[in-house]
């Protein structure tokens, strides 16, 4: 299992010194850079569902092609800009708090339970968890989008998932921040001198207008997807406090840059999956590289915003990183793997 590890980190970093691929600090050359982080860190693990794998963001990770890690997800874009050679990302698309203690099945294998990457020497954490617990995101993503027609001007969805007067949905992250404080104080325990940091989630609409061709939910659903992914980040906050673990907030540093956003700016995709860019309705390249700039002002104790020149450096090399993606060939196995996925997208 080490050696899988230490293999693992070592392809993804080369692959993205082959793909030219630099940490958002670097590319963007802020007009003053944030100062390096207080603490040097030496042994990083990233755990966390797809939000954090990034799905059919280029290029995929050859070995783990089951989870769909990229290998410029904001884990792998986070230990460049810190210098971090051993880096284990254990993340994986649609893994809950369950799969941190227990092992996950993949359509191309079983993933092994996250916790197993951790170590007593390890020194950063990072988790971004809590939107499959209870199937709340892919309840509202396959649920909105179908009741849309049915009343296109109102709030379907809500009043679907609205049972004698209780939001089943916001019960569930309730009951999910509790999960999620469990793993956080548990990794406190398997990692003690770790610096550990909840990831919360970026935006997937916006706060006001619609974009029905790119997000179709009904338009009284846009505020209510707005607050489920607000009471999911609170849930994350309050479960880092009571942890004793930081937790970096991109819902808010995200404000312009969700589904509806012009191309370059938004983070998150829309409705179609697209091979060269993101899963729909996950973070695109300039997401992962907003995190990781995130996430590094955080550890350096820098405000975390992105400035317009870093989200010009993120979407140029979103489309290069495009482009070579439209040029490579990929396993049959996985190439198959993503068919599947765009039809099933597609239903």
């Amino acid at each position: 299992m080490k050696h899988f590890r230490a293999v693992a980190a070592f392809t993804a970093l080369a692959t993205l010194g082959a793909l030219s691929v630099t940490g958002p600090a670097e590319a963007a050359a802020p007009d003053r850079p944030p100062a390096p982080p207080k603490a040097a860190y030496t042994k990083y693990v990233a755990l966390g569902d797809s939000y954090t794998s990034a799905p059919l963001v280029p290029l995929p990770e050859l070995l783990s092609l089951g989870c769909l890690r990229s290998t410029s997800n904001y884990p792998k874009l986070l230990a460049g800009m810190l210098h971090i050679w051993n880096v284990t990302d254990v993340s994986c698309g649609g893994a809950d708090t369950t799969n941190m203690t227990q092992s996950q099945s993949t359509p191309l294998g079983v993933a092994a339970p996250q916790f197993n990457a951790l170590t007593k020497d390890t020194d950063l954490v990072t988790l971004g968890i809590g939107g499959n617990d209870f199937g709340v995101f892919g309840r509202i993503i396959d649920t909105c989008p179908k009741l849309r027609d049915s009343d296109s001007k109102g709030a379907p969805c809500k009043a679907h998932f609205t049972v004698d007067g209780v939001d089943t949905l916001k019960a569930d992250i309730a009951k999910t921040q509790g999960r999620i404080t469990e793993v956080a104080k548990a990794i406190k325990v398997k990692s003690p001198k770790a610096t550990v940091v909840l990831i919360g989630y970026p935006k997937i609409a916006p706060e006001k207008g619609t974009c029905p061709d790119i997000l179709p939910f009904a338009d009284g659903d846009y505020g209510y997807l707005y607050s489920i992914e607000q009471e999911l980040n609170k849930a994350v906050a309050n479960a880092a406090k009571a942890a004793g673990a930081q937790y970096l907030d991109t819902f808010g540093p995200s404000t312009g840059h969700d589904a509806c956003a012009p191309d370059g700016q938004a983070w998150i995709q829309g409705k179609d999956v697209n091979l060269l860019r993101a899963f729909n309705y996950h973070p695109r390249f300039e997401g992962q590289a907003g995190v990781a700039s995130l996430t590094y002002k955080k550890l350096s104790g820098a405000p975390q915003t992105v400035s317009a020149d870093e989200q010009a450096g993120f979407a140029r090399q979103a489309r290069e990183l495009s482009s070579k993606a439209a040029k490579t060939s990929l396993p049959e196995g996985y190439q198959a793997h993503l068919n599947r996925l765009r039809t099933g997208a597609q239903r």
